[in-house]
């Protein structure tokens, strides 16, 4: 059987993999690439430095000065924008596909020509020291970066994307446009293009305009793993508010791993169905076990898990806003009770199907548009490859019953999780990030 809108994967001789999908159902095109580099490259004295690097390449080069882009972009009808995240950046266009073209040149110039002005690059400083300390005005935050922390000692996933203040103090113009020129290069980047396009006329657009460019240099070798967690870790952030916080954090699969897919479910399960776009969404999680346990029971007035897919095994994490009135041992307590609950007692047939069919929902809704489709190729060679993508469905079918009971039992034991509290001081209550 032909499948419908094939994904086609090549790499140019400079080391650019290009993965593209042709969909001819609107006249729209989105253009992605993606550099694996984010905060998991990372070491103490150079923490935020890929976020950092990633604002820098919007500050503009000699082809396309400082807010140019802005403009060029939106006189042609289209979006873009940038991220970073522990195992990536990227950036983004989506344009009318007799644009498009315009997002390849913009791409293949930053990639090679970014200027890292040392005025620019001072008041940058300023933007991502504010833009942390703005966060640090947000308790979860504060017990999140916190409790990842203290989940892991020897892996770079230990520190938060934004980095600490000292290293935003301290590094220099000349460690970031290093950084650049080592992970910005076309040997350690992904171009994903979804829409409408001619495939052969966009891989030779692609070869003409990147296939210049010279590799980077021989990417610094990664060794980190995390050792075995022996035992339960706590930690507990005071802070100004009113309203106390819990999480709770174990170790969660890399989306390559076999048990990823249960791990999903269990996820659905325990905590709804999630959004799995760049843009959120999700549905109501009111039928799921930790809102009942929880939120209907008055212990909390929020209560939800997640778990992201990664390069290496990141956090299955739980989180509650404890209701006034209420106290951390309380909602932990009966947060505990719950993940014991799964542990001990197999879910229903009838849960298992209803966890999948909401995931799938969630997993379509989130493939719906070209940029959609943009982001799941470029973002699935990240974390493993197309296959994974193209396989997602048909592995979260096969999930049975013993398979969620079995990644409980092995995963959430007491032993390896890591418990945060947020405590109120009960001072600048109005400033209070409530959830």
């Amino acid at each position: 059987m032909t499948q419908l809108n094939p994904i086609y994967k090549t790499t140019l001789d400079n080391g650019l993999t290009v993965v593209l999908r042709e969909m001819h159902h609107a006249p729209v095109t989105s253009f992605w690439i993606w550099y694996r580099v984010g905060s998991r490259n990372e070491h103490e004295g150079i923490t935020g430095i890929s976020h950092w690097v990633e604002h820098m390449l919007f500050k503009g080069t000699p082809t396309f000065p400082q807010g140019e882009l802005d403009k060029a972009i939106a006189r042609e009808g289209g979006m873009f924008n940038g991220m970073t995240w522990i195992d990536f950046t990227t950036y983004f266009e989506t344009l009318p596909s007799d644009r498009i073209d315009l997002a390849l040149q913009i791409e293949a110039d930053r990639m090679a020509n970014a200027l890292f002005d040392p005025a620019e690059t001072e008041l940058e400083r300023t933007v991502i020291i504010s833009e942390r300390q703005g966060s640090e005005n947000n308790p979860t935050f504060l017990l999140g970066e916190a409790l990842q922390a203290a989940a892991f000692q020897a892996h770079p996933y230990h520190h938060s994307v934004i980095g600490w203040q000292c290293d935003l103090e301290t590094m220099t113009r000349d460690q970031l446009y290093a950084h650049y020129r080592t992970y910005y290069a076309p040997n350690n980047a992904i171009v994903a293009v979804a829409g409408d396009f001619d495939r052969q006329a966009m891989i030779e657009r692609i070869a003409g305009l990147f296939g210049a460019i010279p590799p980077g240099p021989p990417l610094p070798r990664f060794t980190a793993q995390e050792p075995p967690q022996r035992g339960e870790r706590r930690v507990v952030v005071e802070g100004p508010g009113a309203t106390a916080y819990l999480e709770v954090a174990f170790r969660a699969p890399a989306a390559t791993d076999p048990d990823y897919h249960a791990m999903v479910v269990l996820d659905t399960i325990l905590g709804g169905a999630k959004g799995m776009s760049l843009w959120g969404g999700g549905t109501p999680n009111r039928s799921s076990r930790l809102y009942k346990a929880l939120v209907e029971t008055e212990l909390a007035a929020d209560a939800d898990c997640s778990m992201s897919s990664t390069v290496d095994p990141y956090l299955f994490s739980f989180s509650a806003t404890v209701r006034q009135g209420r106290t951390l041992q309380e909602v932990e307590a009966a947060l505990l009770a719950e993940i014991e609950r799964v542990i001990d007692e197999p879910v229903s047939e009838e849960e298992l199907a209803k966890a999948i069919k909401q995931t799938r929902a969630q997993f379509a809704y989130s493939s719906e548009s070209v940029t959609d489709q943009g982001y799941w190729l470029g973002f699935s060679e990240i974390v493993a490859d197309v296959n994974w993508f193209e396989q997602f469905l048909d592995r979260l079918a096969a999930v049975t019953v013993a398979d969620v009971q079995r990644v409980a039992r092995e995963r959430l034991q007491p032993r390896l999780r890591t418990v945060g509290w947020y405590v109120p001081t009960g001072d600048d209550a109005d400033d209070q990030v409530t959830g």
